[in-house]
């Protein structure tokens, strides 16, 4: 079967649409939307999907895929108020983009389409669902009506299951099996992954006859992207990112985060900071997400953060940074995120902020040989305030008090990785809670880490860490912790 999608270029004396077998009508409508050229996977797949052929197709986001099932689709089929077309996708946002693509190539042709996915009301999907001759929609709402007996699938002639390995990582196994089960046997099934496991693998065997492989690489340009990280301390990483964005001349900029959380955290912070940031993640409400994409768009906003769940399958266009906030936990999605940038030609840039807590996941996304991510040295930037109570109830900064910061204009970082200098003090002003000024002023020596002041030092003492004097206690690392990467694999010592 197909292996797991590599960040390698493979350029192809392409041939034109009119090659592919398509129809004068659908060649005329992909011209006037500036469809000149196919690309790999429409190159590929479309000829073997009008031939009748199943198809199991690995391609990632970008590639071109919606027009490759498509325009193949809109060819054979002809209005009838049947279900005739059921295309599954893992996201709202992605059914919505599939159906509004199919809107556009299916002009010279009237098809009743329709978008069936939960958030919104169901009992006008059950009203239109009828008279539809395509549906797409998301496996739990289309198992709703299954159940309901407001669906009937006995028609359907063609089955797309698109980002079908996301389905599966978003727990729709179970309810992809039990919708194709009522499809009929006689059909024409696309599988369309960026990777294949062995479960999209027995899917493959189990439900589609002969199928035809097509196997893509990243639309992305390795001599157009520079991918870049940052190894910071955990509170170190929302300032730098807000320096990154302010100091870059970037156009649209992505922020991966690897939870709802912490996508609300950061995109509200940004905003606070004077960064037009929105959010986009599962818990919004459909409308929100949809006003969020459209605002991104039209470039009313300037950066998108969300979660891989939110953005997985959405083409949008003219991306010129990707910050990894968060790593994700596999090459594979590191290369979805990396592959918004570096489009068409243009320059992209991918930077990872890292702190501890992700070098497990960036281990992994090493051993992809094909991905090469140079350190970047950090120089001097001002540490910001952010919302702590915000913070505090994603896990993060333990102690009371409504700002965080360092005294001081600069915060400089050198290879111990310590804080340098007296206006380089943590704590609060105004009176609240923390760590106050300079008599507890934190840094790194060596591998020791410790307060330096009156009576609150901080560090192993004789192997056992503790504040000396005035019983105040505290958690110290212990003697020979490491904190970052060793010998550049990123390993962590286990004690």
């Amino acid at each position: 079967m197909l292996k797991g999608l590599q960040l390698k270029d493979l350029f192809l004396e392409m041939k034109n649409f009119k090659e592919l077998g398509l129809s004068k009508g659908m060649l005329d409508v992909l011209q006037n939307h500036g469809f000149d050229e196919p690309t790999e996977i429409q190159e590929k797949a479309i000829p073997l999907v009008l031939a009748g052929r199943d198809i199991i197709g690995g391609s990632a986001t970008g590639s071109g895929k919606t027009l490759a099932f498509a325009t193949p689709i809109i060819e054979n089929l002809k209005p009838n108020n049947k279900v005739q077309a059921l295309i599954l996708t893992p996201t709202r946002e992605l059914a919505e983009q599939v159906l509004e693509s199919i809107r556009k190539f299916s002009k010279n042709k009237p098809l009743n389409l329709l978008a069936v996915y939960g958030g919104v009301d169901i009992n006008n999907q059950t009203r239109k669902i009828p008279k539809s001759d395509v549906i797409v929609g998301t496996p739990g709402r289309i198992l709703d009506h299954m159940q309901r007996n407001t669906l009937n699938l006995s028609n359907v002639k063609f089955l797309v299951l698109d980002e079908v390995d996301r389905m599966f990582d978003m727990g729709f196994h179970k309810d992809v099996e039990k919708i194709i089960s009522q499809c009929p046997k006689n059909r024409q099934t696309m599988l369309f992954s960026a990777t294949i496991s062995s479960n999209i693998d027995h899917l493959a065997k189990k439900y589609t006859k002969n199928p035809a492989e097509v196997s893509v690489n990243s639309h992305v340009d390795p001599s157009k992207l520079e991918q870049v990280y940052y190894n910071v301390e955990p509170y170190m990483k929302f300032s730098l990112l807000v320096n990154l964005l302010k100091q870059e001349h970037s156009d649209l900029v992505m922020v991966f985060c690897n939870t709802r959380n912490n996508v609300d955290f950061v995109a509200n912070n940004l905003i606070r900071n004077g960064i037009s940031a929105k959010a986009i993640h599962g818990g919004m409400e459909q409308n929100k997400r949809l006003r969020v994409l459209s605002e991104f768009h039209g470039k009313g906003v300037t950066v998108l953060v969300c979660t891989d769940v939110a953005a997985r399958g959405l083409d949008i266009k003219d991306v010129s940074h990707v910050y990894n906030y968060d790593l994700p936990k596999s090459s594979d999605d590191y290369i979805h995120r990396i592959g918004r940038t570096a489009r068409a030609g243009e320059d992209g840039i991918a930077i990872s902020l890292l702190c501890n807590k992700d070098y497990d996941n960036f281990n992994k996304i090493l051993e992809d040989e094909h991905i090469k991510i140079k350190e970047v040295k950090i120089h001097k930037f001002d540490m910001i305030n952010v919302n702590t109570d915000m913070e505090r109830k994603r896990g993060g900064f333990p102690q009371r008090g409504n700002s965080r910061g360092y005294q001081g204009n600069n915060f400089s970082r050198g290879p111990s990785r310590g804080h340098q200098g007296s206006n380089q003090s943590r704590g609060p002003s105004n009176n609240r809670s923390g760590y106050q000024s300079n008599n507890q002023s934190r840094g790194y020596s060596g591998n020791s880490r410790g307060y330096q002041g009156n009576n609150q030092s901080r560090g192993p003492s004789n192997n056992r860490s503790g504040y000396q004097g005035n019983n105040q206690r505290s958690r110290s690392p212990p003697r020979d912790s490491s904190r970052g990467p060793s010998r550049g694999n990123f390993n962590r010592k286990r004690r």
